[in-house]
């Protein structure tokens, strides 16, 4: 342009493809390929070709440092993936890894079985919150499905009991004793899942798929999956499996369904189902977890080494993020809770993800300083402290299994100073990649650890949480029935404000926009104060991919409506 600015939309459309010309020169490099091109799903993979520019994310490159320390015995950490990218310069950080000589994550496999068997750090940090809070829907998690056809119930039922008996979290009660809390396992003939079907008038479907999901579950007591079979009429009807989030996690739901998919099938065939074994089941992660991170006590531990890490990043953290609420805090907060979606169209989703690769990081870190510079905007000060999730699965051996492995990190970005977009998100770069390297602390632990002012009225350390989905979709066929995905209102939340964001995708991978949906706490908010502020995160975001050299403070925030009123 006559500014001397680049004009991105006077481009042509990237094909995202793998057009490197140089082939894999040593065994490392072909592996390094082979290993590309599994995760990202592509046929072939050059030395030269970019993991993010061809769909890599940060959920990915965890499990590509998975693959490579199975594989080539090495241990690299998820900043080698983010600074090299590309297969040549991860082979050339092989021998450079090696000679650091630090501690090889040891594979995960199965194990001797102890007497007394531990709860894992995630199962604990719900046990916990169960004891605390009492049996509730707030960690539920429902999947309801819309069944089109002629649907054989007493197949649907056996093949349910099929998963259940496949995966041993399915059948786990935690269960306290004089020595604290332990994981029972029943044993498959003894798991007999609760199954339920009622008819239905559609009319009053969504209350009764509400109620169902939000039964509270006896972790003690009762198997931490369930289902429930509404029938419509003779050939519709809807399955919601309702699965506890001490048993599972979002990624869960592609093995379980996979599964129930194909016992249901093998059970229409009048046979059990013949599923390929399992590499190893979670109480195998929860004794490999243990073994891992070692004691607190001891100063050389995995453990010992990330609470060090936390101690120092979370220091002087913000008590509470001041938001832009509708209404004062309550004195307790009442876990109510409503949803609102809202779309960032192709052509942001285009900008946000070229603004990412550019600056080496990934969408959700572009996401993520959109966001806490929208909240520094809107009153909250320039120490945004956020939550997130992450996968927490650093095996390939979890890849298909139903347990709890996801954890919650604490990102806090430093907004000070009025710095441009640009300088925004290598803060938040360099921020969660350090975060990446120390995810295996227990969130509850860093509770412990910060241990700040408690209150009824807030959730700890952080009261707004960021996720971008990344897991696929989980596929679910069932022969002789269409499957559809059938909505169900919780009408519950356990933070502030929870911003979900998920990629759409066209077939050959160019962006087709990201949909959204905020859950927030009724206590604190109208819909239309949640409104507001997904329009203003739209125009920060729209206004930060122009001009990403723009201050963030320079930025404006209000519609033309917004603005007419104010003035």
């Amino acid at each position: 342009t006559p500014n001397g600015k680049l004009d991105r939309r006077a481009l042509p459309a990237p094909v995202i493809v793998a057009a490197s010309t140089r082939a894999p020169r040593t065994p490392q490099e072909q592996i390094l390929a082979d290993l590309f091109a599994e995760l990202l799903g592509l046929d072939r993979i050059g030395i030269d070709d970019g993991f993010f520019e061809l769909g890599g994310h940060s959920l990915l490159a965890t499990r590509l440092t998975s693959r490579v320390r199975t594989a080539l015995g090495v241990e690299l950490s998820i900043r080698a993936v983010f600074e090299a990218q590309t297969v040549a310069g991860l082979a050339a950080m092989l021998d450079e890894a090696r000679q650091a000589g630090g501690p090889l994550r040891p594979a995960l496999a199965a194990m001797p079985r102890p007497e007394r068997l531990p709860l894992s750090f995630a199962q604990a940090r719900l046990w916990f919150l169960d004891r605390l809070e009492g049996p509730g829907p707030s960690y539920n998690i429902p999947l309801a499905l819309r069944l089109d056809g002629a649907a054989d119930v007493a197949a649907l039922e056996a093949a349910i009991g099929d998963v259940v008996s496949r995966h041993e979290s399915l059948r786990t009660l935690l269960v306290e004793t004089e020595d604290g809390p332990v994981q029972h396992i029943l044993a498959p003939g003894e798991a007999q899942p609760v199954f339920e079907m009622q008819a239905v008038d559609p009319a009053e479907l969504a209350a009764a798929l509400a109620a169902a999901a939000a039964h509270g579950f006896d972790l003690s007591g009762e198997l931490p999956l369930r289902a429930s079979l509404f029938k419509l009429d003779a050939r519709q009807h809807v399955l919601l499996v309702l699965l506890h989030h001490s048993a599972g996690d979002g990624w869960s739901l592609a093995p379980l369904l996979r599964d129930l998919g194909q016992a249901y099938a093998a059970r229409l065939a009048g046979r059990a189902p013949e599923f390929m074994p399992l590499p190893v089941q979670y109480a195998d992660h929860a004794l490999w977890q243990h073994a891992w991170l070692g004691a607190e006590r001891n100063p050389g531990s995995t453990i010992a080494g990330q609470i060090a890490y936390w101690r120092t990043q979370l220091a002087g953290l913000p008590e509470e993020l001041v938001l832009p609420t509708d209404r004062p805090r309550p004195a307790a907060q009442s876990g109510r809770g409503a949803q609102l979606g809202f779309t960032l169209d192709a052509a942001l989703h285009e900008k946000l993800a070229g603004l990412a690769r550019t600056a080496g990081a990934s969408l959700f870190m572009v996401l993520q300083a959109g966001l806490a510079a929208l909240l520094t905007r809107l009153g909250a000060g320039t120490d945004i402290v956020l939550g997130s999730p992450i996968a927490g699965r650093t095996d390939a051996a979890l890849d298909d299994l139903v347990g709890f492995f996801v954890n919650t990190l604490v990102l806090r970005t430093d907004t000070a100073g009025n710095p441009s977009f640009t300088e925004l998100l290598a803060r938040v770069r360099e921020t969660d990649l350090a975060a990446y390297q120390h995810q295996d602390v227990p969130f509850e632990r860093l509770v412990e650890i910060v241990n700040p002012a408690r209150s009824l009225a807030r959730h700890p350390l952080f009261q707004v949480l960021l996720v971008l989905q990344n897991n696929a979709a989980p596929a679910f066929d069932l022969p002789g029935l269409a499957v559809t995905p059938e909505p169900v209102e919780t009408a519950t939340t356990k933070f502030d404000l929870s911003l979900g964001l998920a990629e759409a995708r066209a077939p050959d991978g160019s962006p087709r926009g990201l949909h959204g949906t905020i859950e927030y706490a009724t206590d604190l908010f109208d819909q239309a104060g949640v409104e507001r502020i997904a329009r203003r995160l739209t125009r920060l975001l729209e206004a930060a991919a122009a001009d990403p050299a723009r201050p963030i403070g320079s930025i404006d925030l209000l519609d033309p409506e917004e603005r007419r009123r104010i003035l």
